[in-house]
């Protein structure tokens, strides 16, 4: 039974059953009241299509709404299900594709990055090379210009380098005269078609140009400077090379043999410097020994001419004292000129013992700033002689002394205290600087153990100048 379009069954006829599956209405006919109908008699689907459905029985009323709601409900399911369908496809074949681009990306990312690990670390161990020869030269320079310098040729003394020096200039200027060696040219040179013209044309430009090859090395020995000498064998070098790019058509260079000579020379020279260097500043010292040396034989005549007085007074009081019957003034006397014969004793032990001294430690901490201790030892009767002369002109303050110990073998107790300090000097170059990175309780617990008795000790300098200066400064920037 086919339905026209828009149209709809009255609920209130009970002979007519209606489904509506989604998309469709089926109609059906009661059996009970159709008549001339089967039971099993229905109606043709109303939707175009002809497709046959199931029917469900009709209800009514509000069970009619209640399957009404349950059909929209099937219908937007079946819809659904689709749709998640399609986009669960779509998501898929997405995400396979992005899948896909980020394992490329990875991939490529973990190459580039491998590339830029291996030439960062190629950097690296180039900047460290460079690093590395950088400091080495400018530490070779700073140890050569402060005296610890490297010999190229070690002889005993100047003396021997210069016999050396000499000997390598006679062989300079013999190989520079004509066909010494000194030069290397062409001899097939020809000018205007004459090969004699072309020889005086090479001979010329090569004399020309050793001229300007023996100034160059005559004015480096001139200026040198033994922390100087790898830059001038540097120099040379380059000289010799540009002659050789000059005279390339001529085939005109600085003959081997001849550059090493005078590469030789630049060496020695630096050398002689340095052990002349090295000789005066032994003399220095030298001087400086002895003039110290007078000083300590002075001030122990000195001593020894007080106490002799003292002595001849004492033995003239008691001769006195005698002769008046004062045996008690005489008891007395006696007991002081046994001190001063003990002192004159002790001065001539000085004089005879020259390990015997005081060993000093002092700072100054205007000067050297605090933390840094002066040890020293000096064989002076009056050691504060030494000190005062320690603060001269030279530093802004005076020392303050920590301790003054005598001893007497004050040599080697100054020389292990060195020795426990060495890597805290504060010039590790030049060991005759006798100044230490120590505090001074460091100082007095070494100096307690190596001398096994310690009488006194100052831990805090006084640094009186220092401190009166750094408050007068501060009461002028307050005024101001």
């Amino acid at each position: 039974m086919a339905t026209p379009q828009g149209w709809y069954p009255d609920p209130n006829d009970s002979t007519i059953l209606r489904w509506w599956d989604g998309q469709q209405w089926t109609i059906h006919t009661h059996p009970r009241t159709a008549p001339g109908l089967s039971p099993t008699a229905h109606t043709a689907p109303v939707a175009p299509s002809g497709e046959a459905k199931r029917s469900k029985p009709k209800l009514f009323g509000k069970g009619q709404a209640l399957d009404e709601a349950h059909a929209e409900i099937d219908q937007l399911r079946a819809e659904l299900t689709r749709l998640r369908v399609m986009d669960l496809v779509e998501l898929q074949e997405e995400r396979d594709r992005l899948n896909a681009e980020l394992g490329s990306l990875r991939q490529a990312m973990t190459t580039a990055q491998t590339d830029a690990e291996r030439q960062e670390q190629a950097i690296r161990s180039q900047l460290t090379t460079l690093r590395q020869t950088v400091v080495d030269t400018e530490e070779t320079a700073i140890l050569q210009e402060v005296g610890v310098y490297r010999y190229r040729h070690p002889l005993d003394d100047s003396i021997a380098y210069r016999a050396e020096l000499a000997r390598i200039q006679d062989q300079i200027r013999s190989m520079v005269k004509r066909d010494g060696g000194a030069i290397a040219a062409t001899t097939t040179w020809q000018v205007n078609g004459s090969a004699a013209q072309g020889r005086k044309m090479v001979n010329d430009i090569s004399k020309l140009m050793l001229r300007a090859y023996n100034a160059e090395a005559d004015n480096l020995v001139r200026a040198m400077k033994p922390y100087k000498l790898d830059s001038a064998k540097e120099r040379l070098d380059k000289v010799a090379t540009t002659i050789a790019k000059l005279g390339v058509s001529m085939s005109i260079a600085v003959s081997v043999p001849y550059h090493r000579v005078r590469l030789r020379e630049l060496e020695l020279t630096a050398d002689y410097l340095e052990k002349v260097a090295e000789e005066k500043e032994r003399e220095r010292e030298e001087r400086e020994r002895l003039r110290e040396e007078r000083k300590v034989e002075q001030e122990i005549e000195r001593e020894r001419q007080r106490l002799r007085k003292e002595e001849q007074h004492f033995r003239q009081a008691i001769a006195q004292l005698h002769a008046k019957g004062d045996m008690e003034g005489v008891a007395r006397l006696q007991l002081q000129l046994e001190g001063v014969i003990g002192e004159i004793e002790a001065v001539d032990f000085r004089a005879r013992t020259l390990t015997a001294g005081h060993v000093y430690v002092i700072s100054n901490i205007g000067s050297f700033g605090e933390g840094v201790l002066k040890i020293g030892m000096t064989r002076r009767l009056e050691p504060m002689d030494r000190v005062r002369e320690l603060g001269d002109a030279s530093v802004p303050f005076i020392f303050d002394v920590h301790a003054l110990y005598f001893s007497e073998n004050a040599v080697k107790i100054e020389r292990e205290m060195h020795q426990r300090f060495a890597d805290r000097r504060v010039n590790r170059v030049n060991n005759r600087k006798e100044f230490f990175r120590v505090t001074p309780a460091e100082a007095r617990d070494s100096l307690t153990e190596l001398s096994g008795e310690l009488m006194t000790f100052v831990e805090e300098p006084e640094a009186l100048e220092y401190r009166q200066g750094l408050v007068g400064a501060t009461d002028t920037t307050s005024i101001a």
